[in-house]
């Protein structure tokens, strides 16, 4: 059985018929939200950024949301390869300790700590991140607005419900409560890196990425609601709550068609959900033009089925295992090591294009 599934957009589809894929064809790869799922793209991200784009020369604008920040950062690393090891066992091995009569960490337990971890990973290697010279990281955040301003325990609740209503009704209203804020590496210039997709579907806000505001910025974008406390007034960007980038752009369904070149995207499922209040609503989870310039892999369902628990590592897993961190890290360890076949079978693909194996987009 193969594991992956290959995806193209339109414009994408023409591309591979005609020329196959080739590292300097590539020029946006996306990190989605999603926590634990995206473990199953380490040795895929292990074999994009250790092996196949080392061949080439040019820039690539890399877009990350909450893990996907996590895992875009890591890969502006020196050594990036040894530094996605490092992501996946610190990833697998989190663990918090309950204290009598908790049947869950607090928010500030697993925000205080996720801020300790994050330290520990990227200290003193801020500015690798940030000056790579040819990778473009851009940090997707969400910043709160009117109830949402500031994160409180009653008008929280009530913001996010009143949020959920009002992006049921229409996605552009969500704005109302929540506005995209994108931290971007500089360019060589020291501004900056402009976006490598437009912003006329969602408020959005730009702002420059570096040692002041690097660990505030990938902290809040992995800050899910009632998960993880708001990280608030990140330097650089506007005062008030900022919350996972998840929020306003899950799967980071963005209008790429700026942008010259292709989009190639690890992504752990098929649908490319604009944002996480819209997982129930699945006439939004088809694509649109903004993707036509897309190439995206993703597991075999049939495949997923096959793994522990007939599904990829997610955040229930927590709850399921619960103090038992032993269970829980040999069943996240058998997932990852299952999704090798994934890298493998990509690898294998691109030294011998097959357009059979390639699904058109929808």
């Amino acid at each position: 059985m193969r594991a992956l599934h290959i995806h193209a957009g339109p414009a994408a589809l023409q591309h591979l018929q005609a020329q196959g894929l080739a590292p300097q064809d590539v020029t946006v790869i996306p990190g989605a939200a999603g926590g634990p799922k995206g473990l199953i793209l380490g040795p895929m991200d292990r074999f994009l950024f250790g092996e196949w784009l080392a061949t080439s020369q040019h820039t690539v604008h890399l877009v990350g949301a909450s893990i996907g920040a996590w895992r875009m950062a890591t890969a502006c690393l020196q050594q990036s390869v040894a530094a996605f090891h490092r992501l996946e066992h610190d990833y697998i091995h989190q663990h918090y300790e309950l204290k009598p009569g908790q049947s869950r960490p607090s928010a500030e337990q697993v925000s205080t700590e996720f801020g300790h971890n994050l330290a520990l990973f990227y200290g003193g290697r801020i500015a690798e991140v940030l000056s790579h010279p040819r990778y473009r990281l851009h940090v997707v955040t969400s910043h709160g607005r009117h109830l949402l301003s500031r994160e409180s325990a009653w008008a929280t609740p009530l913001g996010y419900a009143a949020a959920y209503v009002a992006n049921a009704v229409h996605r552009p209203a969500l704005g109302a409560f929540l506005e995209r804020v994108v931290f971007s590496s500089p360019a060589p210039n020291g501004s900056p890196s402009a976006l490598p997709f437009a912003t006329q579907d969602f408020k959005t806000l730009h702002v420059a990425l570096n040692e002041a505001n690097f660990m505030a910025a990938v902290q809040a974008s992995c800050s899910i609601p009632f998960v993880l406390q708001a990280v608030h007034d990140v330097p650089g960007g506007p005062r008030g709550a900022y919350w996972d980038g998840g929020i306003t752009d899950y799967h980071l369904h963005l209008d790429y068609r700026t942008q010259p070149g292709l989009v190639l995207y690890p992504h752990f499922q098929k649908q490319v959900v604009p944002g996480w209040l819209d997982k129930a609503l699945k006439h939004r989870h088809r694509a649109t033009p903004f993707l036509d310039r897309l190439v995206l892999l993703s597991p075999n369902p049939e495949w997923v089925a096959s793994l522990p628990n007939g599904k990829l590592p997610d955040r229930t897993d927590f709850t399921r295992y619960g103090q038992d961190l032993k269970a829980r890290v040999a069943v996240w360890q058998e997932c990852v090591s299952a999704s090798q076949q994934l890298a493998d079978e990509w690898g294998e693909w691109l030294a011998n294009p097959d357009m059979s194996q390639v699904i058109p987009l929808t």
